[in-house]
């Protein structure tokens, strides 16, 4: 009954969702995204609160808010070139069936690629130009139900168009009213013709829709609601791990690590793991799942250790090998995924697992084999996981490394994984059946979501997007998962964050960082009433406690100590040889050093006609000139695994990408990585320069002010980051750049142009015999540092305003004047 009633609830989640969004009108919503948002329809909306008494006061925050999404994406395409993909359609049928109207229209072979189910279609017939002032007299939205045959089956709500995310309230234009007598006609297909374009997919967002109206029925319904200050969590119902694998994660974890991993045997329901740039949180998740898959409740420990069970008999050698086969066929023949390798090698052979050498078998006296779901937003972030998984494997109550089954769902997995995924191990199935079974038909020989449902039942850990957790594929299963885990769960909006929620498990571990990227919101409407905030930043926010990662691996410290300080409360250590790993020859030079900020301040942003990005070409000149004499001089740097150039905005870093083309022709990838600060989350390089762009002095500096991205931005290299920038507009126009530039100022690190050439002509700036003064110039500090002067006081060079602090660190810079740093397995985040 349950599951009915779940399946009820879902289909009038879709019914409620196609009612509003498909009445819509297409120009009613291009000319009030003009408006930004100021209209009467958004007068109403709701800012996302801490804590919500009901149900229904959560949805009447989230809802609306959801809708002005859709909007946003929507009209998305009047910012990109003009839509001339017109497709002629021919009415085939049409069927009416609860108020919709689903006709079934023709589509060519080759669009099978790019069309599928839950886009949104733009029908209209006649074709005509988005931007033009004459409009169709005819013409509604559709969503894509199915493909059959040479036909797509289509969903359209013609009876009257919602003003308000209200279905009471409704308006029947004529536009809706003339479709509907169009493809309800008896004329012929050739009379009853369309023309469409694509607007949009809606299936992540419809998937979002459905988990939010869910929020009633979820097994922590309460908790997400009230968000209180704790959650229960006993001794006695605490879950233990051997001491052997207790013993292996104290010799191999730090300290925040090791706590992290005991709050998630706690059994609490929510675990919140912030995990800082650098600070192991890959490895950490790879320590929870060991902790997960080997821990038994507390109950069945005794002071003396674990209580004896009763083990079934010792099978024979002959019978294990038996057993092996069945459970492994292919171990007879060959390992398939030796056949997976690497399109371009970068990343080196793919590691064999445990599986198929030692294939899993549940000891008998281990009765608790639960189920893990592993979420991520992107499937960049997830393939990250399954990568390190395969590579190093989980450690088991013995400390044995092995593989346990796994499986990768949704699309575009990276070639190092694709052998885990659920496609590649469906065909494995498959093909096995049919050298079986060759006398048997095709249709005889696999039902595709049967033998889907197989591989899934078989693995102990599916791996997802949060998007395709909320498909069909996995929320029509009965057997759900006892564990959710939702890496980078910072970065996605809460009805995202429901989605794997809704599988029946008992405990969620949410592991991100609120001070990194957040959500993607294309809607600044939404965005300003904070449906961009995260469920862990709710949760934060509300007083939830929360686990931080304090140990880094990554960054020299000179790059930690401004982001630790300004985002972290100074609570990030170093790791004991991260200094060493991340000394450089570059530094004996000061402007090369570990963190240097650049003030280009008489450069000049500009915004190019039909681009709503910002451009500087005077930051881009002073970047390709810094970059050629740091790979002159140090010829190892000219890769792109070694050297990255990043900036907030999309227009800039196409400058930049063709402007390196230029120079260095077809080879500009291989040698730098360009990209944006958002597609840089979670990646590392040893150097990066950071374009900032923005130098006005009467505009802001728009969403280069968001901290979040600021701190992604300056915490992406391991040995140094060069910020290239307008010092001046930077400091004016946000609190935390304005901390940056005194913080460099003070440490000796603010290049200005009134003190060294950092200006035009950039080559005087580069020239050997600056850099000769600068070699000069770090001696001077050296020598000073030793003598603990005050450099304040007396400072032996010009070169940017104050130099460095008196009082120095010691040099591991934990802090702790040791001179020995905290202890801990390397690991990038």
């Amino acid at each position: 009954m349950a599951v009915d009633k779940d399946k009820l609830q879902e289909e009038a989640s879709i019914v409620r969702f196609c009612k509003i969004i498909l009445g819509w009108d297409y120009f009613r919503l291009l000319k009030s995204s003009d408006k930004q948002g100021n209209d009467e329809a958004t007068s109403a909306l709701k800012e996302v609160k801490d804590r919500y008494k009901d149900v229904d006061d959560y949805l009447a925050t989230f809802e609306p808010l959801l809708f002005e999404e859709v909007k946003a994406q929507i009209v998305q395409r009047k910012d990109e070139e003009e839509v001339t993909d017109w497709k002629l359609r021919l009415v085939m049928e049409c069927n009416e069936v609860d108020g919709f109207y689903l006709p079934a229209i023709t589509y060519e072979a080759e669009e099978e690629e790019s069309i599928s189910q839950n886009d949104l279609l733009l029908l209209s017939k006649v074709e005509f130009k988005t931007g033009g002032e004459k409009l169709p007299k005819t013409y509604a939205f559709a969503l894509v139900e199915h493909r059959q045959k040479n036909m797509l089956r289509l969903r359209m709500y013609l009876a009257g168009e919602f003003t308000q995310v209200n279905p009471d309230v409704v308006k029947s234009p004529e536009r809706l009213m003339y479709m509907q007598a169009l493809i309800t006609s008896t004329a012929s297909a050739v009379e009853k013709r369309l023309f469409s374009i694509k607007v949009c997919s809606l299936s992540t967002i419809v998937r979002e829709y459905i988990a939010l109206c869910s929020v009633g029925s979820l097994p922590f319904k309460d908790l997400i609601l009230k968000a209180p200050e704790s959650d229960s969590g006993s001794e006695d119902q605490a879950w233990k791990i051997s001491a052997s694998l207790h013993d292996y994660f104290k010799e191999n974890l730090n300290k925040s690590q090791q706590e992290a991993i005991h709050a998630g045997l706690s059994r609490k329901a929510f675990v919140l793991i912030q995990g800082p740039p650098g600070t192991g949180k890959t490895q950490t998740i790879l320590g929870l799942l060991s902790a997960i898959l080997h821990a038994t409740p507390g109950r069945m420990h005794s002071k003396g250790g674990l209580l004896e069970l009763k083990r079934g008999p010792e099978l024979p050698i002959e019978e294990k090998y038996k057993h092996w086969g069945r459970a492994s066929p292919w171990l007879m023949s060959g390992n398939p995924r030796d056949i997976i390798m690497p399109i371009d090698g970068d990343d080196g052979f793919f590691p064999t697992s445990g599986n198929e050498m030692k294939p899993e078998v549940v000891n008998s006296s281990r009765k608790y084999r639960l189920r893990v779901l592993v979420c991520a937003p992107s499937n960049s972030a997830l393939d990250e996981i399954v990568f390190r998984l395969l590579k190093t494997g989980v450690r088991d109550e013995n400390v044995r490394a092995y593989t346990p089954k796994i499986v990768r769902i949704g699309l575009k997995p990276h070639h190092s994984v694709e052998a885990v995924s659920l496609d590649y191990l469906v065909n494995q199935k498959r093909d096995m059946a049919g050298d079986n079974k060759q006398k048997q038909s095709s249709t005889a020989r696999g039902d595709l979501d049967s033998i889907r449902a197989a591989v899934l039942d078989e693995a102990v850990i599916v791996f997802s997007t949060l998007s395709f957790s909320g498909s069909a594929l996995l929320s029509k299963r009965n057997s759900g998962f006892d564990v959710v885990i939702i890496d980078e769960a910072a970065q996605a909006v809460e009805p995202a964050t429901l989605l794997p929620l809704s599988s029946g498990c008992k405990q969620v571990f949410l592991i991100g960082d609120p001070v990194q990227l957040p959500a993607t919101v294309i809607s600044t409407v939404a965005e300003k009433l904070g449906y961009g905030t995260s469920l862990f930043k709710r949760f934060q926010r509300a007083g939830y406690p929360v686990k931080m990662l304090k140990t880094q691996y990554r960054m020299h410290p000179e790059i930690r100590n401004f982001p630790s300080k300004e985002f972290y409360d100074e609570a990030l250590e170093d790791g004991s040889d991260v200094q060493d790993q991340t000394t450089r020859a570059w530094h004996k030079y000061r402007c090369f050093g570990p963190f240097c900020f650049f003030d280009i301040h008489e450069g000049k942003e500009s915004k190019p006609s039909g681009s709503g990005s910002w451009v500087n070409t005077d930051e881009i000149e002073f970047v390709l000139a810094m970059y050629n004499k740091l790979i002159t001089m140090y010829p190892e740097l000219k890769s792109s695994s070694q050297f990255a150039i990043i900036s907030p905005y999309r227009h800039q870093v196409k400058l930049l990408q063709e402007k390196f083309k230029e120079t260095f022709g077809v080879e500009s990838k291989k040698v730098v990585d360009i990209g944006t600060i958002d597609g840089f989350q979670g990646r590392e390089k040893d150097v990066v320069i950071f374009s900032c762009v923005r130098a006005s002095k009467d505009r802001g500096i728009g969403f280069v002010s968001d901290f979040r991205r600021m701190n992604v931005g300056i915490t992406r290299a391991k040995s140094s980051v060069l910020v290239v920038g307008s010092a001046s507009t930077l400091k004016r126009g946000d609190e935390h750049w304005n901390n940056l530039v005194e913080s460099a100022e003070k440490r000796g690190c603010l290049f200005k142009k009134f003190l060294v050439q950092v200006g035009k002509p950039y080559a005087s700036f580069l020239s050997d015999e600056y850099l000769e003064s600068m070699k000069a110039a770090h001696k001077d500090a050296q020598m000073m540092d030793e003598m603990d002067v005050d450099e304040a006081n007396n400072v032996p060079y010009n070169m940017g305003g104050e130099a460095d602090q008196g009082a120095v660190e010691d040099d591991y810079g934990d802090g702790d004047g040791d001179g020995n740093g905290d202890v801990g397995g390397y690991d990038d985040d």
